[in-house]
């Protein structure tokens, strides 16, 4: 019996000293474990950032406009007749004097020599009525024949050249009305669908044959309020200048592309718009390529020349929150400053900072969500597309 107990004994004293080592080296394990952490803090986050440029910025408009074409003309037959010929590609570009369309000209060739035929009968008539006359004259100074005879030959010289003029000007309309058989092209421009072809008997009553438009220039017609354009009228009147000397016209196209040629503004109605208090401007651009059709919305963007410094920055790098505008800059220590600006016009993918940033200083771009007020970051520097926004390396130094 006493010897189990001992044993007993033994076999307690043996398991507790085995939980003893264990719970020290668990404790070692820890105590360790805190050390190595503590002695390995987690790096400042990266985040990219873009230096602040400076660029000369002026203050401008955007007006929702509406392209037409300079010169337009609808092609009518002035004349009846059958269409025998059509000399142009619809939709191509023709030149001032060619030929677009024949009419059938056999009927006024005709009507032609008939008219120079009457015109030379005409004419041997007033010759035989002026000698008649100048015969009745000499004779009626001898007295052979009495002043109403005489009277009677000076009416009859009169209407043989009044009958001349007559079959003159029946001559001249015969000419115009064969003319009017070959229609051309009254100035260069695109040329349109044809209404008719060949084989259709065309006239007068039967509308266009086709429609020419001039697109170089192209014309760009606007609406500008009445109070602005008074005051616009002030201004030129007491300096003297003229809308091409204080702004620069530029066009957005509806592909959201710039057109590279500027404009000028040449025409302003002379009348407001009832119920609408607007005065219709138009501006003019050079169109050599016909890039621009007529009858396109398009965005007329009008910016002053006189221009101020502004801060230029990527759209990416505004945020906003109940303060307002406000983006995240890298000071010199790289600790991130929270800073509100005031923004001006938006260029492509850029905002305009009309204050609240200077030049070389460090917005965030991308890495906004890991960072915060005050904390130090890691920045790397990138570049910015400022027509798409994308976001490239720096090219190395």
């Amino acid at each position: 019996m006493l010897i189990q107990l001992q044993n007993k004994f033994t076999l307690s004293s043996i398991r507790l000293v085995t939980k003893c080592v264990l719970l020290s080296v668990l404790c070692l394990l820890s105590a360790c474990g805190d050390k190595q952490s503590s002695s390995h803090t987690a790096p400042p986050p990266a985040v990219s950032t873009y230096q602040v440029n400076i660029e000369k910025i002026g203050q401008y408009r955007e007006f929702v406009a509406r392209t037409m074409a300079s010169r337009t003309a609808q092609l009518i037959a002035r004349v009846e007749g059958e269409l025998i010929a059509q000399s142009f590609k619809e939709g191509s570009v023709v030149s001032q004097g060619q030929v677009l369309f024949k009419i059938d000209p056999t009927a006024y060739i005709s009507a032609l020599a008939s008219a120079k035929a009457d015109l030379a009968s005409k004419i041997a008539g007033a010759q035989g009525a002026a000698r008649d006359l100048k015969r009745g004259r000499d004779v009626a100074k001898q007295g052979y024949i009495s002043q109403s005879d005489l009277d009677r030959l000076i009416t009859k010289d009169a209407q043989a050249k009044a009958a001349v003029n007559v079959a003159k000007a029946a001559l001249a309309q015969a000419e115009l009305n064969l003319s009017y058989t070959t229609i051309k092209a009254p100035f260069s421009g695109h040329i349109g669908q044809a209404n008719y072809g060949v084989g259709n008997i065309v006239g007068p009553q039967t509308g266009a044959l086709a429609v020419l438009t001039a697109t170089d220039p192209i014309y760009v017609s606007f609406g500008f309020e009445e109070s602005n354009f008074i005051t616009y009228l002030q201004n030129k009147r007491n300096n003297q200048t003229d809308a091409d000397d204080l702004f620069d016209i530029r066009l957005r196209l509806p592909n959201n592309t710039m057109y590279p040629q500027a404009g000028k503004i040449f025409f302003a109605d002379t009348k407001i718009e009832q119920g609408m208090g607007n005065v219709e401007l138009r501006a003019e651009f050079a169109n050599p390529d016909a890039i621009i059709l007529p009858g396109l919305f398009v965005t007329l963007i009008v910016e002053t020349k006189a221009k101020s410094d502004m801060a230029l920055i990527p759209q990416a790098a505004v945020q906003e929150n109940q303060q307002g505008k406000f983006v995240l800059v890298v000071d010199s220590d790289n600790k991130v400053v929270q800073r509100i600006v005031t923004l001006g016009r938006r260029i492509n993918a850029m905002w305009a900072v009309e204050s609240g940033l200077k030049a070389g200083e460090r917005v965030i771009i991308e890495g906004l969500q890991k960072v915060r007020n005050g904390i130090v970051v890691t920045p790397v520097n990138k570049q910015v597309d400022p027509l798409t926004g994308v976001i490239t390396d720096q090219p190395a130094q």
